[in-house]
């Protein structure tokens, strides 16, 4: 005799929004809509194995993934270094080209060290990084450089100093901004899958703006050693102000667009999408002003403005780790309701304590390469299922939802060996 299960293909199928678990929603930005809540897959007897799924979606068409996207964006970086490399050697000379790269990884291993840290807990692809950081040092420069002689002709011709301060405040925030948070767009539209929240906003954002600062530069630290009359002392004082005093300025500017764009990415609608990257070039374009716009009391507003919004960023980025971890946890607990984790493993696997302690259990066993992979999986499995219930593509996330279930099991008997 066969029993029907609530929940099993063969059984009643109960209301989501009766069956929304107490602490679905653990931050602000893992919102979710109870019509859009559905109970994790359970396993028969709660032991991990086999799954009572539901029949899966008819299978959908292979597609091309991000591949168009990247295969894009190498032939657009490919052509803006026919317009770039000129235009810096140009400014620079050969000599000055080669110093100001070499100065500028500095600044540069600066903002990815940091994007490296803040993508830890669920890091993203290598192949989209590498799209975001050749948008920022190449495309969006070109494009910079294209749209520049448009505003220098509505640029006020009264002085040579008008000229520079409307070039500085006015045309280097709108088109700067505006080139590069057209990569962000194209991420979101192109890759929503890996681009479904604000922590991903901030680190696609962090990663183009720091590859249009280091070409950026590039061209100001190369300017010094070709134009100065005491090449060593400006270029060091150059270096203090971009390299030690600013070198996540650019980073903060876009990271707000790519904040914003993170939150309506958790809509999964394109328009709104589109309105997040009108709205977010807003607040990067007025922090964008307000430092270009520092002058003679430079050093005073440095302190009272630059480095409280500094600081307020560090705070910012501190509690988005925090919710992440926190979104991670409730989500892997609903699996583990259905059979899939043990609440210990949940601790584990949701925390950074948790992870490190296993880790070092995991290397003392010769098992530090299976335990990442269990961590990386559970990690990947959490955001499946946050994506899930966001409501949108539902069948095509259900399906690798129930793939990454199926590899748990193994995952598990590897780290345990």
């Amino acid at each position: 005799m066969t029993t029907n299960h609530p929940g099993h293909p063969g059984g009643p199928q109960p209301d989501p929004r009766v069956l929304m678990e107490a602490g679905a929603n653990p931050t602000w930005f893992g919102r979710v809509d109870p019509r859009n809540y559905r109970p994790a897959p359970g396993t028969p007897g709660g032991v991990p194995g086999q799954p009572w799924l539901p029949p899966l979606p008819a299978p959908r068409r292979r597609t091309t993934g991000t591949l168009p996207l990247l295969i894009a964006g190498a032939i657009l970086a490919f052509a803006s270094l026919l317009l770039i490399v000129p235009f810096l050697l140009g400014n620079t000379g050969v000599a000055g080209f080669g110093i100001g790269f070499v100065v500028s990884l500095l600044p540069l291993s600066a903002v990815l060290l940091t994007v490296s840290f803040i993508d830890r807990w669920e890091p993203e692809p290598k192949r989209l990084l590498a799209f975001a950081f050749t948008w920022g040092a190449a495309v969006s420069i070109a494009g910079t450089l294209l749209i520049q002689p448009l505003f220098a002709v509505v640029a006020p011709r009264t002085s040579e100093a008008d000229f520079r301060f409307f070039m500085a405040t006015v045309e280097a925030p709108i088109v700067e901004e505006f080139t590069k948070s057209l990569g962000l767009l194209l991420l979101l539209l192109a890759a929503r899958k890996y681009f479904d929240g604000p922590v991903d906003g901030v680190v696609f954002a962090f990663t183009i703006a720091g590859g249009f600062a280091f070409t950026e530069n590039i061209l100001y630290f190369g300017r010094e050693i070709a134009e100065s009359t005491n090449p060593g002392t400006d270029l060091v004082r150059i270096f203090i102000l971009r390299g030690i005093m600013s070198p996540f300025a650019h980073a903060i500017f876009t990271g707000t667009t790519g904040l914003i764009m993170g939150f309506a990415a958790r809509k999964w609608h394109t328009g709104h999408s589109v309105l997040a990257f009108v709205v977010g070039l807003l607040p990067a374009m007025f922090l964008h002003n307000r430092w270009n716009s520092m002058g003679g009391d430079f050093l005073v507003e440095y302190i009272l403005v630059q480095v409280p919004i500094f600081l307020a960023a560090v705070v910012g980025i501190i509690l988005l780790r925090v919710a992440e971890s926190k979104l991670t946890r409730q989500r892997l607990l609903e699996y583990a309701r259905a059979g899939w984790f043990s609440p210990v493993e949940v601790d584990m696997l949701a925390t950074g304590r948790g992870r490190r302690q296993a880790v070092r259990w995991a290397q003392g066993r010769g098992r530090e390469a299976q335990m990442r992979q269990f961590v990386r999986a559970a990690t990947a499995l959490a955001c499946t299922r946050q994506r899930i219930l966001s409501g949108r593509d539902v069948g095509q996330h259900q399906a690798d939802e129930f793939r990454q279930l199926a590899e748990v099991p193994a995952l598990r008997a590897a780290v345990l060996g």
